[in-house]
Formats: structure tokens, C-alpha cells, sequence
């Protein structure tokens, strides 16, 4: 790190770090990225110690030396738990349906298949394994949607053959918020998406 931060004592370093306090100091180092105090390479660090840290001590440490306002709310649009299980998720609809919703977990890897049927991923209020993950749809003579929370980056590499597949993300890139790689195929189908607003909440 170019620029590490100095070490101060905490007001109460013991206590464990609960998600709101990780989602505030993102927002904090995105805010000390936008303005110039760190570079990328400085942001990226801080991101990935910020996601290892356990107590609030170790959080106070990582923005102590920037200028950002600590009394703001929570900015970032989710929330991570890195130390979930890693293994792919299978989702399977066929003439019926599957829907993720609430405070459910987004695997690193998500495979899904809609054969005449439908599914939705709603992924507002999930706690995500990694900075990015990647879903995997086929979508035949059937359908998926996925819903995103406001600042969260969507990549969209799917194929559509006698269908759609098109699912966009928010223009306005939080980064502090995850990637969202979708891949697959909409083989008389479609698979879309849409962003939720934070006012929609």
C-alpha cells in the first residue's frame, strides 16, 4: 500500500463488526476514491481488508487518515459475507417456478434453468459471497428476471436465438458494490432485469 494508514486507539476496538458498519466504510473509501485520496490500488486494498475485518477496531483503522464524513448514513446497496461456502447453487424451474427474494446468499456461482417455466432473482436485500458473481441462465420456452439494487454493475454476456436476453444495470456504478456477471442462453425464451430504485424500498 503507498499510502497505509496510521494507527489510532479506537473508541471501542473489541466489539465485532456488524454489516451496517462494513456497507458505512465502503461508502466512506468510495467517497475518498471519488475525491482523490486513494487510488485504485489503495482503494482495492482497503476494499479487500475491509471484507477480512472482524472488529470495529480494525474498521476505524482503514479510513482514519481520510477526509470523508463519518456521520453518513450507509451508501452501499448490499452486503457481502465473504466467509459463506463457495459451492455453485443450482436453480432449476421446469413447468413451474423458482424465486429468490429477501435475505437470501448469492453464490459466487449460480447456475439456473427455466424450461417452461419462470424465475426471478431479486437480489435488493441478498448478501453476496464475492465482489462479483456470475449467473448462469438457460432459458428455454421459458423465462428469468433479475432484479439489482441501485449502483450495482451489471455485465450482461447472454445470447438470445428466437428470444432475449438483456439485463442492464445501474448507469450510476457504486464501487463499493459487487459485479453481477450474467451469461447463458434465451433459446425461445427471455431473460431480463431491472434496477430497484432505493426510494422503491
Amino acid at each position: 500500500m503507498e499510502n497505509p494508514p496510521s494507527r489510532r486507539e479506537p473508541q471501542m476496538p473489541h466489539l465485532r463488526a456488524s454489516d451496517s458498519n462494513r456497507e458505512q466504510v465502503a461508502a466512506m473509501l468510495a467517497d475518498a476514491l471519488s475525491t482523490g485520496q486513494l487510488s485504485h490500488d489503495e482503494y482495492s486494498e482497503r476494499l479487500d481488508s475491509l471484507y477480512q475485518a472482524k472488529t470495529v477496531g480494525e474498521l476505524e483503522i482503514l479510513t482514519h487518515d481520510l477526509q470523508v464524513d463519518r456521520r453518513r448514513p450507509a451508501a452501499s446497496p448490499v452486503s457481502f459475507s465473504a466467509d459463506a461456502s463457495s459451492e455453485p447453487e443450482n436453480v432449476v424451474a421446469i413447468f413451474g417456478g423458482a424465486d429468490r427474494k429477501g435475505r437470501w446468499r448469492v453464490r459466487r456461482r449460480t447456475r439456473a434453468l427455466a424450461l417452461f417455466g419462470g424465475m426471478r432473482f431479486d437480489l435488493t436485500d441478498a448478501e453476496f459471497e464475492a465482489k462479483e458473481v456470475e449467473i448462469t441462465i438457460t432459458a428455454i420456452f421459458g423465462g428469468a428476471e433479475i432484479i439489482v439494487p441501485e449502483g450495482v454493475e451489471v455485465r450482461c454476456h447472454g445470447v438470445g436465438v428466437f428470444g432475449g436476453f438483456d439485463v442492464n444495470g445501474s448507469p450510476d456504478v457504486d464501487p463499493s458494490a459487487p459485479v453481477v456477471v450474467v451469461k447463458g442462453l434465451a433459446l425461445f425464451g427471455g431473460v431480463g432485469g431491472k434496477i430497484r430504485h432505493r426510494r422503491e424500498r
